[in-house]
């Protein structure tokens, strides 16, 4: 691969070692960077994120990142998010009241804190790992960053909100949470989102990411 494969969005909201060295083991010639001009010219954009979904859009504001990554978007760049960088391209959250997020794939993050998993003894954060399975639009992968992916791998999983899509065609697999139905993986043209950290999943998020690349 050539010099900056890709560029690891560092705005203070993300496993960003674990996700650089998880790059860098794909092969990847990885650039950490919040300078908006690097970001802007990428070839490829991770957006990491653990944490609040305001704070981390208040971060993305405060950098002049939002209208970057719109642009990364709307340029055709192969753009990743991962865990809260998932849920962030999404139109808004409910997390602490209403928040706006950057609109590149239509739905919002709603809490996973519902009645039926306290039925069932099911906490709030979703921690571990889960298998993912093909969405219902999407019975088979190939052709997408997941093709290198076997229906009921396990992925690894930190989560209080998941997404919920307005196009169901835009969720690629999902987990099962209790009677929930997650999202795990969505995706839109050159715009994708992991709900779980590939970089901790061993292997198997391993091939996701070498996927990525050559999207």
């Amino acid at each position: 691969m050539s010099q900056s494969d890709v560029v690891v969005i560092d705005y203070g909201m993300g496993n960003l070692l674990s996700v650089c060295r998880a790059l860098q083991r794909c092969g990847a010639n990885v650039q950490l960077s919040s300078n908006p001009d690097v970001i802007r010219h990428a070839p490829r954009v991770v957006l990491p994120g653990v944490g609040a979904f305001d704070v981390a859009m208040a971060e993305l504001q405060r950098l002049h990142l939002v209208e970057v990554l719109q642009g990364v978007a709307a340029r055709g760049t192969p753009l990743l998010g991962i865990c809260l960088g998932m849920q962030l391209l999404l139109d808004e959250s409910e997390e602490f009241g209403r928040s706006t997020g950057l609109g590149l794939i239509h739905g919002r993050a709603v809490s996973l804190k519902v009645p039926s998993l306290e039925c069932m003894g099911l906490k709030v954060p979703h921690i571990g790992w889960s298998e993912i399975y093909p969405s219902e639009s999407c019975s088979d992968w190939n052709g997408t960053f997941l093709q290198d992916v076997k229906s009921g791998e396990a992925m690894y999983f930190v989560h209080s909100f998941m997404a919920r899509i307005t196009n169901e065609g835009h969720c690629l697999s999902h987990c099962h949470y209790g009677d929930l139905i997650v999202p795990a993986v969505i995706s839109r043209d050159n715009i994708h989102g992991c709900q779980f950290h590939p970089e901790k999943s061993g292997e198997t998020g391993l091939k996701l990411l070498r996927r990525f690349f050559s999207l």
